[in-house]
């Protein structure tokens, strides 16, 4: 287990799986746009390991110029289970009020007295 934790947690890794698994087939031009301030040399690492791993497919079309696309595998479709429980958890996250925010409201609120 803590060789998948290692490579999900990588920086980027897990925009870069969301990204394929929410918009389908990528060309390499379009997933960089997608995952915002990634460099080129980080997207190319990240990509090659995850095919490595089993968790994305290279499909490549030898036109003029050479089009390469990327989606995930079955192997990933295990994973996308967990990202979209995870995407969920955030969006009510992003709903509710902070813990900080909680305590500082319960601090300053009346309080009944007996």
């Amino acid at each position: 287990m803590g060789g998948l934790l290692v490579l999900l947690t990588r920086p980027w890794t897990m925009h870069i799986l969301w990204n394929l698994s929410h918009n389908g087939p990528q060309r390499f031009g379009v997933l960089r746009r997608q995952v915002e301030g990634i460099s080129a040399r980080v997207l190319t690492e990240r990509l090659r390991t995850l095919e490595e791993q089993g968790f994305i497919f290279r499909h490549y079309q030898p036109t003029i110029p050479p089009a390469v696309t990327y989606g995930i595998t079955d192997r990933m479709k295990d994973i996308e289970k967990i990202l979209r429980q995870l995407e969920a958890l955030a969006r009510k996250w992003h709903t509710e009020p902070a813990l900080s925010q909680r305590k500082e409201t319960a601090a300053t609120a009346p309080h009944a007295r007996n």
